[in-house]
């Protein structure tokens, strides 16, 4: 466990199956986490928040990544990381892709400075080792940019680590920005709730790129 770590009960961060990843999500899994109204609140959110011409990293993305179609939300490049290639090939808004076991080897390919912007959707509760993880995102990201972690309840459940099978919704999202805090070089997190009403509720904890507390690559 890293120092960042080190406070939390390893317990938190245990999983009902702890067999290899790379075997459960063989498969691909056309599925979504998130029901239709959500999905287009997340869509929307990400018109609001996402610059015309930014560099993306969809991380722990699947088949399809919420975003704006490119004629409403043109983007220089949406590089998605995930776990099977079938479903990143089948996502269209992918402009390349990398299969990456990240609770294996917490590391993104990527050189410092990439992205504009980080985004995670309704995956965070699947990350063994998210300090490392969130460390490697201050890296790639270029300083002012923006990662935001889209999360509501479904999950699967097996896979997903006990933290977010036991504590309450906002002490999921204290954990979330804990995560940030003590991976470093982010700002102070905020929380945006854009739950539909009668959908799947619509968590998001967002942060920006801290310049100040810029990482290099060893």
């Amino acid at each position: 466990m890293s120092d960042a770590a080190a406070e939390l009960p390893p317990a938190l961060f245990a999983r009902l199956d702890e067999s290899e990843d790379a075997a459960f999500y063989a498969a691909p899994r056309f599925v979504v986490h998130i029901d239709e109204a959500t999905i287009a609140a997340l869509t929307q959110w990400y018109g609001e928040v996402l610059a015309p011409g930014a560099e993306v990293l969809d991380l722990m993305s699947s088949w399809v990544s919420h975003l704006p179609e490119p004629a409403a939300l043109p983007l220089a490049r949406v590089v998605g990381l995930g776990m099977n290639a079938a479903e990143l090939a089948a996502n269209p808004r992918l402009t390349g892709f990398d299969v990456v076991d990240l609770n294996a080897a917490p590391r993104l390919p990527y050189p410092d400075a990439s992205f504009d912007a980080v985004l995670c959707a309704v995956s965070i509760q699947y990350l063994t080792q998210p300090f490392a993880v969130f460390a490697e995102v201050a890296r790639v990201l270029r300083p002012g940019g923006r990662v935001a972690i889209a999360t509501s309840q479904r999950c699967f459940p097996t896979k997903a680590i006990r933290a977010f099978q036991l504590l309450p919704p906002r002490e999921r999202l204290a954990l979330i920005a804990l995560y940030l805090e003590r991976a470093g070089g982010f700002a102070p997190a905020e929380w945006v709730d854009r739950s539909p009403p009668g959908a799947d509720p619509l968590w998001i904890v967002t942060a920006l790129a801290s310049a100040s507390e810029a990482r290099s690559e060893p």
